[in-house]
């Protein structure tokens, strides 16, 4: 009777759960438009609630429904348990928008946090919000009563669901009570068993479209299989295919005979697409324009072909593509798994093939519900790479044999698979994988080799299949049905011990990981042909694990998206992605940072002569670098942008109708142009024109007859010398047209050469883009026309500033578009202690850059997973009233702050969790929506990802802000060269020189040495050097401490690979040596001059591999004359200039850092010196003969070992051997640069010569008699002022100025009393500014 009563109690609740369905699909019906929010729980029976253990009968899981109370009011696991979840089976897929919790009713049990996983089978899960930026972990109960509810950012389509506990009461135990929202999924399912197909037949011979819609949902079980196809006898085709796990699109819409390959398009999206999760597709086609849309990422393309529309032959097939005339027979591996919901072009396929429609054919066996795969593929994540491990006992083999079988996928290059014991000692077998590939070895012998290696990557991301067979003392191993490969061993296996997949126990003697345990996911373990029940692994009835988590792959791709900027090469490891950025221009974690100068400005800052350079305006924005010319002149510098038409071109037999129309294409991008015009001050572009009876405007109605289009397209009609909206010439501005009665020369039409030349300086209009011309069809009439290089100056963002002052007032900006990267860089300066620069607030995210103490900058920001904030103190005040310098940069892999030259501080970003950084508010600078912490002081040159905020601008709109900075140490015309900081004063300013390789009052002053035979400098540096290290990954907050006093002058930038070089010298010997640095290591780089005059620089950054070798130039660089020589690597990129030639590019194999310098060296070296001893035996040569000649202003980084040698020779540091006599050679460099920097690149048309000769020859005479006089004056002020400078001359003063004739052989330089040992270096050269005038006498140059 009571089996009875169950049985017809089973079947009732089994009656009403199909009744509730009924009702539930009614309801869904005629609602699910309008909402799909309703409950989902009550109406399931109480075998749909299960889990992974009970504390008691009375917490059982159907105990789980939001706001039962009956029993003891909820579910509850066992203690013990290790891994508790909670699952519910909702008997079918529905769609879920909500879920809710509740803690165990009247008790002190509750959930304070968990994850939500889905399946579709309840075998293969996913966790939520596992591959976007979306909670991951969600906020629970704080108390058994309270209800809270989660509103799904996307919705779930699943049957089963998974709640798994994370954190619990503190004062008692996990309690859990839930609710589902949602509402029934209806969908149309086709089964493909990967011997199936179904194909959509046309209603006529062939189809041409020129719109298609393609969408689908599907879930594989193989990596790889052809999900939709057709072709047509042109040659068109569509293939939409599974190819290692990412789906791939084909398309070609031309004429195959016609236009071969031509227009074919193949273009791939997704990644780990097996893992029998559904993923969404959508194809949408518009002529040649192309959609392609996989899990809601979409990517644009194009076809590059002629034609536009697609015609396919007979049918479309979809799961396969069969073969006509072989059934059961086809061309590319089929698709195995399920679709739904798919239509073409607005036909629902399935649902076609469900009711039988002759349209469709079915090939195989296509049945309309989801089956799983068999056997069943149930994974498990190894979550640890120094923890993980799975235990499983070994039977007693009987005939000493062993085989095992495994899947596994993973990115990590290393990991421990397989080990178990040998009956021979300590013997182990052990399969790894080692950089990326198999090795299966046996560990402990006597020798240590790698038995066999198999040259595959298997760290793809995709499943791998492992078959490992021990018989008679063989063991053989197959990877992925691949030929077997075998070895002997000298030992059975161990019968009775265990075997570890994954990872060994720490404290185990059976089991030692080779080299770390195995992070990635495994399933269908097999021991002897026998399946292993994970299961009872995971309820603790067999075997043993740590850090594992069953029932699902975790494993993500963290490269899809490709969070790598500009074009940055992308890799991973389990836990994180990696960017390689060689070869983009760019730097830094994600390829964010530009390696480049902004303007030619900024290069003269850096001392460069004129020459060719890359610059990039937009610095971190989305344009490429350009290459230009920047000419260095005396005043001014000019970025000089050529094009493909810059000689003279002579124009005839042109009329209106059929005009003389020439293109101008630049040599950099008409977007990079525009930026770079922004950003400057002032740009102008010369057009020389002359004619002959050649009109430009019409006589009579004034219609122009030549003309010319701006940088936008636009018809212009202004001549150069004019200006926008007038219909003249230059001459018609300056009155002095050759016939008053026209605007232009040309327009008086005689049949003389005239001319209409001058300058286009319209900076929205530039540059010219095409000319046309149109009235030279008349007998006798010509024109010559030479369109010039567009010439910009100025960099009008590097001094753009605004003043803030009492009052509380900050300039306003829209908000900072900052989601995935952003980078702040901003000079300051300021008398008050503290002030916020920057600030952005959103709902809850929000980022801030402040002063906050004096000596103290902070970068603060939330993305969602709590406050972050970087802190760098300065060993010396911020709020000094000088310019400090700030960069703080923020991107999915780290943050950091800069601070003028202090070492760069960093803090890694997590790995898990919120990543976009949602901001809403206007962007607040110099204040912040709290009063009181308003800035006080002066802000210029603010950049936000590679855009400079115009203060100015926005401060003339702004009480209490005004633009500009009041100060000496303002405005473009820079005071301070090649790297020379400003410092204000009092009365004036000075030049801090100490990063610089120069001296002098400015900075310009060359620092020369003639160096002899056996001469040399070298900068030594100890182990470990004594720099602050400036990377703390450990802690979310930290600050950087000051530096250590004797190594603020020589430390090594450990942090980047990169090298920044610049020198110039002067040699007729070789070979030769100019400079060596080396590591400890074993790291060196060397620059040589070899035997035949040709410079080489030699890398090694990896001591196991050979060094590399780069010859700018064959020719002889050793002929007497001054060259100058900059090399510059990023990563792998090597960047090197020659004088003022085009950069030369060059790739080395490896990006690694010169870590931890040990020494530096100019001129001689030998093997026996410190550090040298590994360097090739050509470089040992040229060392040996080190150098004879003169070097000048050498920099490596910051380091200037010339400067360093002549005020610190006592220095443990710096060792000085042979003669080294002070040189002059440095002015040879400032003569050429003078000579090259007056030559103009733009020279334009030779015209009206011999009145500028007269000129010239007045200019000259004039020139001559006031330099005369000039003369006479300066040599009677010398001869008045040396008199009277030696009667008040002190004694100190005379002993320093009679010293300085020979700097490095004096016993000691004249500093003030103990300034040599109470000063680090640097601060002793920026109190010796000029090492040729004493300080009293060059004052006067430092002040206005």
């Amino acid at each position: 009777m009571p089996a009875l009563l169950a049985k017809m109690s089973s079947r009732s609740a089994s009656w009403f759960y199909a009744f509730s369905v009924i009702v539930l699909s009614i309801c869904g019906s005629t609602h699910a438009a309008k909402s799909c929010n309703g409950p989902l729980l009550s109406v399931l029976p109480e075998s749909s609630f299960k889990s992974s253990s009970t504390s008691s009968n009375s917490q059982l899981p159907h105990s789980a429904k939001l706001n039962r109370r009956e029993g003891e009011g909820g579910w509850a696991p066992e203690r013990s348990d290790r891994q508790p979840w909670l699952q519910l089976d909702l008997r079918e897929k529905m769609e879920i928008t909500a879920i809710a919790t509740q803690g165990r009713s009247g008790s002190s049990d509750w959930v304070s946090s968990f994850m939500l996983l889905f399946s579709d089978s309840g075998l293969a899960w996913k966790q939520y919000g596992q591959s976007e930026d979306t909670e991951q972990t969600y906020r629970g109960n704080t108390n058994s009563e309270g209800v809270v509810q989660h509103k799904l950012l996307h919705s779930i389509t699943a049957r089963f669901l998974r709640f798994i506990p994370v954190d619990w009461s503190s004062t008692g135990w996990i309690g859990l009570r839930v609710e589902v929202y949602g509402c029934v999924y209806k969908s149309d399912v086709a089964d493909f068993n990967g011997r199936s197909a179904l194909l959509y037949r046309f209603n006529q011979k062939s189809q041409r479209t020129v719109k298609d819609v393609i969408s689908l949902r599907f879930k594989s079980y193989g990596a790889d299989g052809v999900l939709v196809h057709g072709e047509g006898h042109r040659g068109d085709y569509l293939t939409l295919e599974l190819h290692h796990g990412t789906l791939a699109l084909h398309l070609n819409l031309d004429d195959a005979k016609l236009y071969p390959s031509s227009g074919n398009v193949s273009v791939g999206m997704g990644s780990l697409l097996d893992d029998q999760l559904w993923h969404y597709v959508l194809v949408k086609r518009s002529n040649k324009q192309v959609n392609l849309t996989v899990d809601g990422h979409t990517r644009h393309l194009s076809t590059t072909g002629v034609e536009d529309s697609l015609e396919v032959d007979y049918e479309l097939s979809f799961g396969g593509i069969p073969i006509p005339g072989k059934p059961g027979s086809f061309l590319r591996k089929n698709f195995h798994g399920c679709m739904e919901n798919l239509y073409y072009n607005g036909v629902s396929i399935i649902n076609l093939a469900k009711r039988r429609k002759l349209q469709i054919h079915s090939v195989g066996n296509v049945t309309f519900s989801c089956s799983e795969p068999q056997p069943q593929m149930v994974s498990t994540t190894f979550l640890s790479s120094s923890s993980s491990y799975l235990s499983l006992p070994l039977e007693p083999l009987g005939v000493w044999g062993l085989d095992v079988h495994f899947h596994f996928r993973t990115w990590n290059q290393e990991g421990l698979l397989f080990s178990t014991g040998l009956a021979q000692g300590s013997q182990h077998l052990v399969l790894q994988i080692s950089r990326g590939q198999l090795h299966l070895m046996v560990h402990g012998a006597a020798e240590q080799k790698t038995n066999i290696s198999i040259e595959v990557s298997v760290t793809d991301g995709l499943w791998h299949s492992v078959s490992l067979s021990y018989r008679d003392l063989i063991v053989s191993l197959v990877l992925d049905n691949e030929p077997t490969s075998t070895m002997d061993v000298q030992s059975h296996a161990d019968s009775g011990n265990s075997v570890f997949f994954g990872g060994c126990p720490q404290y185990s003697g059976d089991c030692k990981n080779p080299t770390v345990a195995f992070q990635g996911c495994m399933r269908q373990i097999l021991l002897n042909n026998q399946l292993m029940d994970l299961p009872r692994v995971q309820q603790g009835l067999l075997g043993n694990y740590s850090k594992l988590q069953f029932d699902i792959c975790g494993i993500r791709n963290r490269c899809l998206p490709n969070f790598c900027e500009h074009d940055g090469r992308c890799t991973q490891s389990w836990g994180t992605f990696y960017c390689d950025c060689s070869g983009t221009g760019y730097t830094g974690e994600t390829c964010h940072n530009s390696i480049y100068e902004a303007s030619c400005e900024a290069h003269r800052q850096m001392g460069s002569a004129s020459g060719y350079f890359y610059i990039d305006p937009d610095g971190s924005g989305p344009l490429k670098a350009a290459l230009v010319y920047c000419n260095m002149t005396e005043k001014k510098v000019w970025t000089v942008v050529g094009h493909n038409n810059s000689g003279s071109v002579n124009v005839t037999r042109a009329t209106t109708k059929k005009p003389y129309v020439m293109r101008f294409n630049y040599t950099v991008s008409l977007e990079q142009l525009r930026t770079l015009i922004g950003r400057s001050e002032h740009c102008q572009q010369e057009v020389v024109y002359s004619c002959r009876k050649s009109r430009l405007f019409n006589n009579w109605d004034g219609r122009p007859l030549s003309w010319w289009l701006d940088r936008s397209g636009e018809k212009q009609t202004y001549w150069g010398g004019s200006v926008p909206g007038v219909q003249q010439c230059s001459c018609s501005l300056e009155e002095n047209c050759i016939d008053m009665n026209y605007f232009c020369n040309c327009d008086a039409d005689t049949h003389l050469w005239v001319n209409d030349t001058g300058l286009l300086s319209y900076k929205d209009h530039l540059p010219l883009t095409e000319i046309v011309i149109g009235d030279t069809n008349r007998t006798g009439s010509a024109a010559v026309y030479r369109v010039g290089s567009l010439q910009c100056n100025g960099d009008r963002f590097l001094w753009n500033a605004a003043s803030f002052y009492p009052g509380s007032s900050s300039l306003h900006f829209p908000k900072f578009q900052a989601e995935l990267s952003a980078d702040i860089s901003l000079y300051f300066k300021t008398t008050a202690s503290s002030g916020v620069l920057l600030e952005n607030l959103g709902t809850a995210d929000f980022i801030t850059l402040k002063l906050t103490t004096p000596s103290a900058v902070t970068f603060i920001f939330d993305v969602g997973n709590g406050p972050v904030d970087l802190t760098v103190t300065s060993p010396v005040p911020l709020n000094d009233k000088q310019w400090h310098y700030v960069r703080a940069e923020r991107n999915l892999k780290e943050a950091s702050l800069q601070v003028d030259q202090l070492p760069l501080h960093t803090l890694e970003a997590p790995s898990e969790g919120h990543y976009r950084l949602q901001l809403k508010s206007l962007l607040f600078i110099g204040g912040s929506t709290v009063k009181e912490s308003s800035f006080l002081g002066c802000i210029r040159a603010l950049t936000l990802n590679g855009v400079t905020l115009d203060l100015e601008e926005q401060a003339k709109l702004t009480p209490g802000v005004t633009p500009g900075c009041p100060g000496h140490c303002n405005g473009s015309a820079s005071v301070c060269h090649n790297r020379g900081r400003c410092m204000e004063k009092n009365s004036g300013y000075v030049c801090d020189c100490t990063h610089s390789a120069y001296n002098g009052p400015h900075c310009k002053k060359e620092v020369s040495m003639s160096f002899e035979s056996g001469s040399s400098v070298t900068l030594t540096f100890q182990m470990p050097f004594p720099v602050m290290h400036n990377r703390d990954r450990g802690s979310q907050s930290s600050s950087s401490q000051p530096i250590h006093s004797q190594s603020s002058a020589i430390y090594a930038h450990n942090g980047e690979s990169r090298e920044n070089i610049a020198f110039s010298y002067l040699t007729t010997h070789t070979p030769a040596m100019l400079l060596c640095v080396s590591t400890y290591h074993q790291q060196y780089l060397a620059i040589i001059l070899a035997n035949n005059g040709s410079l080489q620089i030699w890398y090694r950054l990896n001591r196991e591999k050979r060094a590399e070798i780069f010859t700018p130039k064959v020719s002889s660089l050793a002929d007497g004359q001054l060259h100058r020589v900059q090399v510059h690597r990023e990563g792998k990129d090597l960047y090197v200039q020659i004088d003022e030639d085009i950069d030369q590019k060059y790739n080395l194999s490896s990006d690694m850092k010169m870590n931890t310098l040990r020494s530096l060296t100019l001129g001689k070296v030998t093997g026996t010196s410190a550090g040298h001893a590994d360097l090739d035996e050509e470089v040992l040569r040229a060392g040996s003969k080190g150098f004879i000649g003169c070097l000048s202003s050498v920099q490596y980084n910051h380091l200037t070992p010339l400067k360093t040698a002549f005020l610190s020779r006592g220095s443990s540091m710096v060792h000085v051997l042979g003669n080294l006599v002070e040189s002059n050679c440095g002015a040879l460099a400032d003569s050429t640069t003078s000579q090259s920097a007056s030559e103009g690149v733009d020279r334009g048309v030779d015209r009206l010569k011999k009145t500028r000769s007269v000129s010239a020859v007045i200019g000259a005479l004039i020139t001559a008699v006031f330099l005369i006089t000039l003369c006479a004056v300066a040599v009677t002020s010398c001869f008045l002022y040396r008199r009277c400078s030696h009667t008040h001359t002190h004694p100190q003063e005379k002993a320093s100025i009679s010293q300085k004739k020979d700097p490095i052989h004096s016993p000691e330089h004249s500093y003030p009393a103990g300034l040599e040992n109470s000063y680090p270096v640097d601060l002793v050269l920026d109190l010796n500014l000029d090492l040729h005038s004493s300080v009293s006498h060059s004052r006067k140059e430092y002040y206005i």
